[in-house]
């Protein structure tokens, strides 16, 4: 394991092995629905592979050629463009637009625009720091968000709009923004949502809100989902089922445990003892996440890191108030845990930028705490 730390020194070590487990359990999770259910099993160990290779492949690469902006640019245009493809020509998948098919396989661009997001965000505050107080620097950077996130929120995809929504909230935070200027952001969101809730929102979007606040009382409909997610959360208590014995998610009573519900039927068989190593090793990840972020070498790799940061701590934050109960049922995968290449590819990409990034962080990332950890 040393020599690998050597041979691959821009590697952060601590990160990858953190991940593992995440990955793991949420393999150990889908094989336990039933040999009917090894589709998801078998397909995701494909995925988790290609994602490696993405990972490793980007972590060689110089990313200081993205400090220019015009191919980040020029992509965001391109995803502009599938956007409102998918809106006129795109088929209908799960309900939503969401879906660009070629051939077998099916790609969700979405996941792939929150990376695109991340670094024109990055790209955009990094030339502006210092004058980062003036409001039309808050106008612009959500002219960048807005725009893609109306498009994909039409699609609907309600989830999605939510984590673009948030990295774009979290980046501005971060950016140094000025108090009253974020305050006005705040008043401005809440005028838009008052006018998404009478003439955007569809109707049961509405009612996903209005059951979150007390999903019991529409326990058949709109508040199923939620309901059923809250007792498989409740029944794994202190150690959980055991593996293969969640019966909410084998008898089928959990919605898309492969996916949008799979924080629910991994804590029904692990109980509060998994949830909280799952907590752990996520939390190691966002640790490293941002240990590289601080080192690195311009405010365009920092921020970056800290828009990745934002990115797969909104994705857990949401994904886990929804499979609890705290937040309404948006659709959002738990990230290394849930089904699904692009969401999979899409985290490894980010990583593995990161990664590259940090092989010209400067001497001081030389002293790292891989090889002595991996001495342990």
């Amino acid at each position: 394991m040393t020599k690998r730390a050597t041979r691959f020194p821009h590697i952060d070590w601590i990160l990858v092995l953190s991940a593992a487990p995440l990955l793991l359990a949420g393999l150990a999770t889908m094989r336990s629905f039933g040999a009917e259910n090894d589709y998801f099993f078998s397909r995701q160990i494909i995925w988790i592979a290609v994602s490696f290779a993405v990972f490793f492949l980007f972590s060689f690469i110089d990313w200081r050629f993205l400090r220019k902006g015009e191919l980040l640019m020029a992509l965001w245009l391109v995803f502009l463009g599938i956007f409102v493809f998918l809106l006129l020509f795109g088929r209908i998948t799960r309900g939503t637009l969401s879906w660009l098919t070629i051939k077998s396989l099916a790609i969700e661009p979405s996941e792939f625009f929150k990376l695109i997001l991340i670094l024109v965000l990055a790209k955009y505050f990094s030339r502006r720091h210092i004058e980062i107080g003036n409001i039309r620097h808050i106008a612009i950077s959500g002219f960048y968000f807005l725009v893609p996130g109306i498009l994909v929120f039409l699609q609907p995809d309600l989830g999605s709009f939510v984590i673009l929504f948030f990295i774009w909230l979290g980046m501005i935070m971060v950016s140094g923004v000025s108090k009253k200027h974020l305050l006005l952001v705040f008043v401005v969101l809440a005028v838009s949502f008052s006018i998404a809730w009478f003439f955007l929102l569809h109707p049961y979007q509405k009612q996903r809100i209005l059951v979150f606040l007390n999903p019991f009382q529409d326990v058949k409909g709109a508040g199923y989902n939620a309901v059923q997610s809250m007792i498989a959360v409740g029944s794994g208590r202190i150690f959980g089922k055991g593996v293969g014995f969640g019966s909410q998610s084998r008898l089928n009573f959990l919605p898309e445990p492969q996916t949008d519900f799979i924080f629910a039927a991994f804590s029904e068989e692990w109980g509060l003892v998994g949830v909280i190593l799952l907590f752990i090793f996520f939390g190691i990840v966002i640790w490293r996440i941002l240990k590289i972020a601080y080192l690195g070498q311009s405010n365009f790799e920092s921020l970056y890191g800290i828009g990745l940061a934002i990115f797969l701590l909104t994705h857990f934050a949401v994904h886990i108030g929804v499979n609890v109960g705290l937040l309404p049922i948006t659709g959002t995968t738990l990230p290394f845990m849930s089904y699904g290449g692009s969401h999979m590819i899409t985290i490894f990409a980010g990583l593995g930028i990161l990664m590259g990034m940090r092989r010209y962080a400067g001497s001081s990332y030389r002293e790292d705490m891989t090889a002595e950890f991996l001495e342990l």
